[in-house]
């Protein structure tokens, strides 16, 4: 019995170790997880429609990938970046917490496209301070704050936690189904490519936008400078 004891205390060991080592982590339930922010680099990041990651306007500090305010407006120092790697069926889970007045987003499946903005080819998660940003009460009933299909689809329940605390959020995209989920609750839900989500889009700001209608079936996961301090933490995804 000792022996037995032994052997399993070193298997468990053992596959903490191999998991440790492979950057994946495994849920009670057994869906693995990949870290794609590492708390201390900005490895597998780069600015979109760049090479490279951008020189200022982002930093890593505290274990976040922080956004600094460029006190310009909605004018970032650094520009929006992205994942790279194209990814299709995912999810995808973060915190992040905005400063006062603060906009920021959480791109999916965005393409790039020369010359063009991030958010012309991809559907947003909206991240916003609630009471002081005006985005807030613009819209429709509420479609441009914070854990909204950006302009087009309120999060409901309106769970936002205030400035200064961490908000957890999931987006799951599965064959064109799309979840957003903010603090546990699920928020929104859509389906790209149906006669529904063309509708939808037709009645909006982004008729005139092709690639946003005819969303990709894979593409970049996106954080976006609004010119306002946001800092993102634990950024992991399992491909579905």
């Amino acid at each position: 019995m000792k022996f037995f004891n032994i052997l399993l205390s070193l298997t468990i060991v053992i596959g903490l170790t191999s998991c440790a080592s492979s950057g994946k982590k495994k849920s009670a339930s057994g869906e693995n997880w990949t870290t794609i922010f590492d708390g201390k680099t900005t490895t597998g990041w780069r600015g979109y429609n760049k090479t490279t990651f951008p020189a200022a306007g982002w930093e890593v500090v505290d274990g976040t990938l922080h956004c600094l305010a460029s006190g310009s407006g909605e004018a970032g120092a650094g520009g929006d970046i992205i994942y790279d790697k194209k990814l299709g069926n995912f999810e995808l889970s973060l915190e992040w917490k905005i400063s006062e007045g603060g906009n920021s987003g959480i791109f999916i499946l965005a393409q790039e496209i020369p010359n063009e903005p991030i958010y012309k080819s991809s559907p947003e998660m909206q991240i916003l301070d609630n009471d002081k940003h005006p985005d807030a009460k613009l819209g429709v009933n509420g479609n441009r704050m914070a854990g909204s299909l950006y302009d087009l689809i309120p999060a409901k329940p309106q769970n936002t936690k205030p400035v200064g605390q961490w908000n957890s959020v999931k987006i799951l995209v599965y064959q064109g189904t799309v979840v957003f989920t903010q603090n546990g609750a699920n928020v929104v839900e859509f389906h790209l490519w149906t006669d529904d989500w063309k509708k939808m889009c037709a009645n909006s700001k982004f008729a005139e936008w092709p690639w946003f209608i005819n969303t990709a079936k894979e593409g970049y996961i996106g954080l976006q400078d609004h010119g306002n301090d946001v800092w993102f933490r634990n950024i992991k995804i399992r491909q579905l």
